[in-house]
């Protein structure tokens, strides 16, 4: 308003008697003469209503205070100036001016030091800040402040009084004269300072009350010209509620000041001070006391943030220390214990609990299983993404008053997206004392005059013996327990996408298993069908064509059973020919010498190798060195430089060797397979001093041997087909149906006088109970169960049996059986033969 002085005055009162106030607007001034304002006021102030400004102030004052509106940058902003010379006439006043709503509000104290105590005020407030930053705690902090407050303004008591979360208020610090009853860790009830008062506590952060006994005024007029009254929210001088002013002579105060402490924007407490005696303090002094107080609150928030940051260090190393040391972990129940390491750091707990995934784990003082989970159908009404805290389950969960002995107070970690998983930390119950200003059930009575309500009148301390309740929960340790929540979360969520990422890892090993295995098959049954189509030109008869066949096919599965017995790794050539020449030559196999470099070859060039190695043993047992008893075979392996292998085959000592008239399917084998199949070399040359083969196998399958050579597995000695007779009926035990009906035609060729077949042990033991078995052949797998109480039915009866199995040396799958010979599969009627042998030798 840039008009002022041209505006009407109105006169009101109803404020304290330390001062002056007037109220300008468009429409009319407020004014009020009290004792301290000596002749400022004229006797007849209504004769004021409706004049300008001018009437009452001098031209100059009217500028000057023109010129402090321009301060009034924000709603609650206040302008003042110190030891004005308002009249022109040598007093000097103190002014104050603050918007309220369409009016400026002036107020104006008759100085009392001329201005000349702000500078005296300044150094102190500098002196008594410098105290208080020294200090490393909130309470240390507090106590310092109320001593310094209490020299500045000269109360008889300086109290720190600090809101709980609940609203109530304690007495955390406090500096007081001699002989007073000390209200120190008094707790009062928020019904003491309602929450409008909290809301004004916001907005003025200094109200003085001077004398409580002394008379106020009334506003003249109650109401404005539009119909509003007045709003001296940010009034130095306005009077106060009766009840409070009633309150505080129950206290036996006779004058109070309190000063705002705001964190963070929220009232944090108030600097409570009270004298018992009127006490007035000037308006440089109030000025220097909320400057005090505004830089204590900066202090005090900069101290609780460098503890906030402490905390969020350590909930970072926490979170460091928890990923690191539960990456290996399979879940959250599992890493209790190193999860409880973690938190006992921060936060102080006698017990905690893991409910994850419906597993249930607890360490220390906790419910038990069916305990908690009850608690847990509570706890998932609560908010799901954030930390729950009670210090007494029972009054929020009844049941808990069952287990309150082991645990009283509970801190919830929701660790999923939904409420289902929990971190749950217990405290034991603690009975505590709690001092009260009086009873907190109790604060107020009817008074006299109908409903309406009095201050309490006793404030002697009223104690409580608090039960079932756990030592309360500090907003740190909440903050910490927030922080290890997203912690764990971030945990949890990585433990599901790791088992998520396994499984569909072990699904798509599943499924390239599946496809090599049908690869591989595919590969087994073209060759085979190679083998029987390519083979016909060999022999000239059947029987001839048939052992020949044969012979080819067990080859191969004893380079399968040797490649299946590394894994499908890399295997030694050395295995390769030793089991080959042992399977023909037998005790005379040590006519086979291998010298030279050791070498392993890939799991192709293995198989590969084996049919040749099988061609060439089986031509020298026929037609070459090996066919008499006097020949040789040396093979000789060399690494080249370029990491190829070179192998020589040669033979010595036997009959002479002529040339083929025609290529059979051996000898296509020998002379193509590595070309072909392993893009390397092969040169065969048929000598007459006896058949030489070189091969270069490349760097890709061959390799330095990693392994010295094992002897390798001796095989069975095919004994001749006239040594052995079976007499009696048989039973052969398998699954599969091709496989039961050519082991029943062997067994017959052998003598069986009937051959029974079973698919399962069922049928295989109603057999035995039903007929004579003189010999078995059983399975080890038949599909969805094993043979074992077959041949533990047969060893009970005295019947010979023979185990059959495509598993290869697998000598754990064989140990709870009887002791019994084994037939590797493939086998035929001579590998049935060579077991008959021996087990009716």
């Amino acid at each position: 308003m840039t008009n002022c002085d041209r505006e009407p005055i109105h006169v009101i009162g109803h404020v304290q008697p330390f001062g002056i106030l007037l109220a300008v607007s468009p429409d009319w001034i407020v004014g009020h003469a009290s004792a301290n304002a000596g002749t400022l006021m004229p006797a007849d102030a209504d004769a004021l209503i409706g004049q300008p400004l001018s009437a009452l102030l001098p031209a100059q004052t009217i500028h000057d205070l023109r010129a402090r509106l321009q301060m009034l940058t924000h709603e609650d902003a206040i302008a003042r100036l110190f030891g004005i010379d308002l009249m022109r006439d040598g007093r000097l006043y103190d002014v104050s001016i603050h918007r309220s709503a369409r009016n400026y509000v002036f107020e104006f104290e008759a100085s009392v030091n001329g201005g000349g105590q702000r500078v005296q005020d300044s150094e102190l407030v500098r002196s008594l800040m410098g105290r208080i930053q020294r200090q490393t705690t909130v309470e240390r902090m507090a106590r310092e402040a109320a001593r310094g407050l209490k020299a500045l303004t000269g109360f008889d008591r300086v109290m720190v009084y600090r809101f709980n979360e609940d609203d109530t208020g304690t007495v955390m610090a406090e500096a007081l004269e001699p002989g007073q009853a000390p209200f120190l860790g008094l707790r009062y009830p928020a019904s003491d300072i309602p929450k409008q008062a909290r809301a004004l506590y916001k907005r003025n952060l200094l109200r003085l009350i001077a004398d409580v006994n002394a008379e106020t005024v009334p506003i003249l007029p109650t109401h404005s010209p539009d119909g509003h009254a007045l709003d001296l929210s940010l009034s130095a001088t306005r009077a106060v509620s009766p009840i409070h002013l009633e309150y505080l002579r129950n206290m036996e105060v006779g004058a109070s000041m309190s000063v705002s402490i705001l964190s963070k924007g929220k009232l944090w407490g108030l600097l409570a001070c009270h004298h018992r005696e009127p006490h007035y303090v000037d308006y440089e002094t109030r000025s220097a006391a909320e400057l005090f107080a505004q830089l204590f609150s900066y202090e005090l928030t900069q101290l609780e943030m460098n503890g906030e940051l402490a905390e969020m260090d350590r909930a970072r190393e926490m979170h460091d220390r928890l990923l690191a040391q539960m990456t290996s972990q399979p879940d959250v129940t599992s890493s209790l214990d190193t999860i409880a390491k973690a938190i006992e750091e921060v936060v102080e707990f006698d017990g905690i609990v893991a409910y994850w995934d419906g597993q249930f784990r607890a360490i220390g003082s906790t419910p038990t299983e069916e305990e908690f989970l009850g608690l847990v159908r509570f706890l998932n009404t609560a908010q799901a993404s954030s930390v729950f805290t009670t210090d007494c389950i029972s009054n929020r969960y009844p049941a808990g008053a069952g287990f309150v002995d082991r645990a009283a107070g509970l801190m919830a970690l929701p660790i999923s997206r939904q409420p289902r998983d929990y971190i749950v930390l217990f405290r034991r119950e603690i009975a505590r004392s709690v001092s009260w200003a009086g009873n907190p059930e109790k604060p107020v009575e009817v008074g006299p005059n109908g409903q309406r309500l009095t201050p309490r009148r006793s404030f002697e301390a009223w104690q409580e013996i608090v039960r079932g309740t756990s030592s309360p929960w500090r907003p740190n340790e909440r903050r910490a327990a927030d922080a290890l929540r997203v912690t764990l979360l971030e945990i949890v969520l990585k433990l599901a996408d790791e088992a998520n990422a396994s499984r569909k890892r072990a699904q798509q090993q599943q499924e390239l298993l599946i496809a090599e295995l049908n690869h591989r098959v595919r590969n087994i049954l073209n060759l085979i069908q190679g083998l029987v189509s390519q083979g016909r030109g060999d022999a000239a008869t059947i029987d001839a064509y048939s052992d020949v066949l044969n012979a080819r096919i067990h080859a191969l599965a004893r380079a399968h059973d040797q490649l299946t017995s590394k894994s499908w790794t890399w295997v030694p050539l050395n295995f390769l020919v030793e089991t080959e020449t042992r399977a023909y030559l037998n005790a005379q196999s040590d006519r086979v010498r291998l010298t030279g470099d050791t070498i392993d070859l890939s799991p192709a060039a293995f198989t590969t190798m084996a049919l040749v190695i099988h061609e060439l043993v089986t031509n020298s047992a026929k037609y070459g060195a090996l066919s008499d008893s006097s020949g040789t075979v040396d093979l000789s392996v060399t690494l080249d430089r370029d990491g190829a292998a070179l192998l020589h085959w040669q033979e010595r000592g036997g009959p002479p060797v002529q040339p083929p008239k025609r290529r059979g399917f051996g000898t296509t084998i020998i002379e193509r397979s590595v070309p072909f199949e392993l893009k390397g070399e092969a040169d065969v040359d048929f000598l007459v001093s006896g058949l030489q083969a070189r091969f270069r196998l490349p760097e890709a399958v061959v390799k330095p041997a990693e392994l010295a050579p094992e002897p390798a597995e001796a095989p069975v000695h095919v004994r001749p087909r006239s040594e052995v007779r079976l007499e009696g009926e048989a039973l052969v035990v398998e699954d599969n149906m091709i496989i039961a009906l050519d082991a029943s035609d062997g067994l017959t060729d052998l003598g069986a006088e009937r051959v029974h077949t079973a698919a399962s042990v069922a049928q295989a033991l109603a057999i035995l109970d039903q007929v004579p078995i003189r010999f078995a052949l059983v399975d080890v797998n038949l599909g969805s169960e094993n043979s074992l109480p077959v041949a533990e039915a047969c060893a009970a009866r005295g019947i010979p049996f023979a185990m059959a199995t495509g598993y290869g040396e697998n000598e754990d799958l064989l140990a709870d059986y009887p002791p019994a010979p084994v037939l590797r599969k493939p086998y035929d009627v001579e590998h049935v033969r060579a077991v008959l042998a021996d087990l009716f030798a």
